[in-house]
């Protein structure tokens, strides 16, 4: 089972796209129950315990992250979810035992600076190489928000050939449907997709077949396991896992499918007292039209909270599902293709093989 422990909801940023602001949050904004209780809870599950430090920025919790990983014993994996700037309050014996950093960045330094604020590009860059001085050897991910500024083939592509800090993967999430307001944000969101966005996507698939027929393996979060479902008949379910085994620890004790979605009922599915691991699991599945949909096996759903809410109307979320059925299109253009660099050696099965556990990234972006 995988748990997000939420340790704050407050932020030292104040992203366009997020804008996190604890005084608009109910409280607490900060964990307000017990370590022990946490303990006793996580104690009950048998399964492979993974936990995703998360906010708000958790790093503003360091000495309670280092706390919970003092008091928790039966947890196999552990993650962490930042905006980097905080990075360098992490002590090495915390800092080497987090089997996955994902750190927010979008790409170009232009592009993230407009979104989260001057500066903030190199700041995340200099915590990034720090680690990697100070000897940390886990999974360094690039978590980027994709918005109207940006180019989706020259910010994947600028992050995948920095050299230092290197990111071992990139994984990226639209900005949409997050609330209802989908002209706040974005002029025409369906004028992007079809002029930048998927024309984009496509570029990027070409170019990381091209390094792949070379023997150079870039790692594209949502290309790997999807091209995984397509080279191998693996179908899927909802791939981040929410409401199936996958679950938010809110600060107030109560448990909810998903980091985002606490204020909405549908998404509290019990609390750390009252419920056990093994109760919660399969405890929300996605809803029509999702089922029905022929990418349904490759896609898993894309997200249970988009799902379940509709925030854009149904025409805008199956305009956003555009995005999803063209990136399901081109991969499945290059199967035969990779089969072949596969059978000729030039490439293995094995770089397929992520990720081993669910460490946040949703996969589909």
């Amino acid at each position: 089972m995988n748990y997000f422990v939420i340790l704050t909801r407050a932020c030292n940023l104040k992203c366009k796209y997020c804008g996190e602001d604890a005084t608009f949050e109910k409280p607490p904004i900060d964990i307000a129950f017990p370590i022990e209780d946490l303990v006793s809870f996580i104690a009950k599950d048998d399964s492979n315990v993974s936990i995703q430090f998360y906010g708000g920025e958790p790093l503003l919790k360091v000495s309670l992250l280092e706390d919970i990983m003092d008091t928790l014993e039966n947890v196999k994996y552990w993650s962490l979810q930042t905006n980097g700037l905080l990075l360098h309050k992490l002590k090495p014996e915390y800092l080497l035992r987090l089997n996955s950093i994902l750190v927010s960045i979008d790409g170009r330094q232009e592009i993230t600076d407009t979104n989260r604020g001057f500066g903030v590009y190199d700041k995340v860059l200099r915590n990034c190489k720090s680690i990697h001085n100070r000897g940390y050897t886990g999974d360094l991910v690039a978590r980027m928000a994709i918005s109207e500024v940006a180019d989706i083939y020259k910010e994947v592509t600028h992050l995948a050939e920095l050299q230092s800090p290197h990111f071992d993967h990139i994984h990226w999430q639209i900005d949409s449907q997050w609330d209802d307001h989908p002209h706040v944000r974005w002029t025409d969101f369906e004028k992007w997709m079809v002029n930048s966005y998927n024309p984009g996507i496509t570029r990027l698939v070409h170019w990381w077949y091209r390094s792949l027929t070379k023997g150079k393996f870039f790692g594209i979060v949502p290309f790997i396991p999807i091209l995984k479902s397509i080279l191998f008949d693996q179908p899927s379910t909802l791939r981040c896992g929410a409401g199936l085994d996958s679950f938010a620890i809110n600060p107030d004790g109560r448990i909810s499918v998903c980091p985002i979605s606490p204020e909405f009922n549908f998404s509290l599915v019990g609390d750390i007292w009252k419920s056990t691991p093994n109760s919660l699991r399969n405890s929300l599945k996605i809803l029509e039209p999702c089922p029905s949909c022929v990418d349904y096996t490759i896609c898993g759903g894309r997200c249970l909270f988009i799902n379940h809410t509709k925030l854009w109307g149904e025409q805008g979320f199956n305009t956003v599902c555009q995005t999803v059925k063209h990136l399901i299109s081109e991969l499945k253009n290059i199967k035969n293709p990779v089969l072949n660099l596969i059978s000729n050696g030039i490439i293995t099965e094995k770089i397929f093989d992520y990720p081993s556990f669910n460490n946040g990234c949703e996969i589909i972006p």
